[in-house]
């Protein structure tokens, strides 16, 4: 009982970040919301860096879509090792659906809410 107490308040420590909304113009976060969605979409994470150059909501969201994308890469050439690589395909399963959930999804609807 008190191992599921210590996880669910890691947990909740780790899902309590702090809203950063405030810190950006509320006109940028309208003008640019698509462009903050389209970040956490893989390659698409480059077009907010470049077609949005002025918008600092925009590059914080670019910023964590091209971080998100760099280790998508990373866990594509572990598994090309053998050894390495059959592991990488069962626990990438488990890794690859808890991170369209936490790092994708989240974000596009906290963007779409904000």
């Amino acid at each position: 009982m008190e191992n599921d107490e210590q996880k669910k308040g890691a947990l909740d420590e780790l899902m309590n970040t702090p809203d950063s909304t405030s810190e950006f113009d509320p006109q940028d976060i309208e003008k640019n919301k698509a462009f903050s969605i389209l970040a956490y979409l893989g390659i698409l994470c480059l077009l907010p860096l470049f077609l949005a150059k002025d918008s600092k909501f925009a590059k914080f969201h670019a910023n964590q879509g091209l971080i998100l994308f760099i280790c998508e890469i990373i866990g594509v050439f572990i598994g090309f090792f053998p050894y390495i690589g059959w592991l990488d395909n069962i626990v990438g399963i488990l890794c690859f659906i808890l991170m369209i959930i936490i790092m994708i999804i989240m974000p596009i609807l906290n963007i779409v809410n904000s």
